[in-house]
């Protein structure tokens, strides 16, 4: 979910403002999802190198954070919608730590659709906690998946802003993702725009080393 902060610049707001813009930007996403035939949406809503941002900034993020899912675990519930957070939880302030535990049991049942937000969050320190856990075991690809959690291949990797690049995000997982660029900055980001990158992803190929097969959108996508 990227750009809020230069969508915010761009209107002569301040960057908060282009965050709460996100948020609701995310809202319309979530709901539109399950229609566009999602089962597995991963959106990343804080990086551990983001921590490197203003302090100001990073303590409206976590403000911003707790507001959001105290806010969106009724409508979750409601909507059969299971919110988890993936990423550490040590360095995260005690009350958005209460939070999620809440979201986390109150949405358990949810099967129409699984949201996960990447919080605190780095796919190189995942990948290097997996190792070290895995220590004295004979290691298979999916034994290692299980150490990493629960972690579904990606199928298709949206971004926005403009950006190029993974930006450690889920580098296990996205071993055979399709990657959609747009430049629009998250807060544009419609579910129109959803549906646009889906069926670009359709008309792709996916070989997988081998020949072409038909695209599924029935696995896991992540936007960022």
């Amino acid at each position: 979910m990227d750009g809020n902060g230069r969508w915010a610049n761009g209107c002569g707001l301040p960057r908060v403002a282009g965050h709460r813009a996100g948020a609701e930007a995310l809202r319309h996403v979530v709901e539109a999802a399950p229609e566009c035939g999602i089962s597995v949406l991963t959106v990343y809503a804080f990086s551990s190198d983001n921590w490197k941002r203003p302090q100001e900034e990073v303590e409206a993020l976590m403000l911003l954070l707790a507001c959001y899912l105290a806010s969106e675990t009724p409508r979750c519930v409601a909507n059969g919608i299971r919110m988890s957070v993936i990423g550490r939880r040590d360095r995260l302030p005690e009350a958005l730590c209460d939070v999620i535990d809440n979201a986390e049991l109150q949405t358990r049942r949810g099967e129409r659709l699984h949201l996960r937000l990447a919080i605190d969050y780095s796919a190189r320190d995942a990948i290097l906690d997996a190792s070290q856990r895995s220590s004295g075991q004979h290691l298979t690809r999916a034994r290692f998946e299980e150490l990493l959690g629960e972690a579904p291949a990606v199928d298709i990797l949206i971004r926005t802003g403009g950006e190029q690049r993974l930006s450690d995000f889920l580098l296990w997982e996205c071993a055979y993702a399709e990657l959609v660029f747009t430049n629009r900055m998250w807060p544009e980001f419609t579910p129109v725009d959803l549906q646009q990158a889906i069926r670009q992803f359709a008309r792709r190929e996916r070989r997988f080393g081998a020949v072409p097969q038909p695209c599924s959108v029935e696995r896991e996508y992540w936007l960022r």
